[in-house]
């Protein structure tokens, strides 16, 4: 499973910042979660709000998104969210808080035994039962 970050760097314009995930993306089913899809929709009309991306540009993601697999929610991944919530903990055994999105994507995850290609490895750290690969020192 591909992170949001990850993905756009991979399509963006400026391929630099995803070269160093090339090797992990490249010759693989892409999956991207639900929730990735519409943080990736919610990019492109804030850009297009702002008046720096034409509106057609949306079409451009959709074309790109064909080619990859959505992992849809369904009542596994709400099961494996809700058991995530309250399982993850800060290194001194308080309850760690994770963003909403950031959990779902975990769920989405550690529901289907995916792997998570992420440029955020703090967001995604002591996650029980999920195996990230990054990048990124972060």
């Amino acid at each position: 499973m591909v992170d949001t970050d990850v993905y756009s760097y991979a399509i963006a314009t400026n391929p630099r910042r995803g070269t160093p995930y090339k090797r992990h993306l490249e010759g693989n089913l892409i999956a991207l979660s639900f929730i990735t899809v519409g943080e990736l929709y919610a990019g492109y009309e804030r850009m297009i709000n702002k008046g720096s991306w034409p509106e057609d540009r949306l079409k451009e993601l959709e074309s790109r998104l064909v080619s990859v697999t959505v992992v849809p929610y369904d009542a596994g991944i709400c099961r494996t969210f809700g058991k995530l919530k309250y399982s993850i903990k800060n290194p001194d055994g308080s309850d760690r808080t994770l963003a909403p999105n950031d959990l779902w994507i975990a769920a989405s995850a550690v529901h289907h035994g995916l792997t998570l290609v992420t440029n955020n490895a703090k967001h995604f750290a002591r996650v029980p039962g999920l195996t990230i690969i990054t990048e990124s020192g972060r």
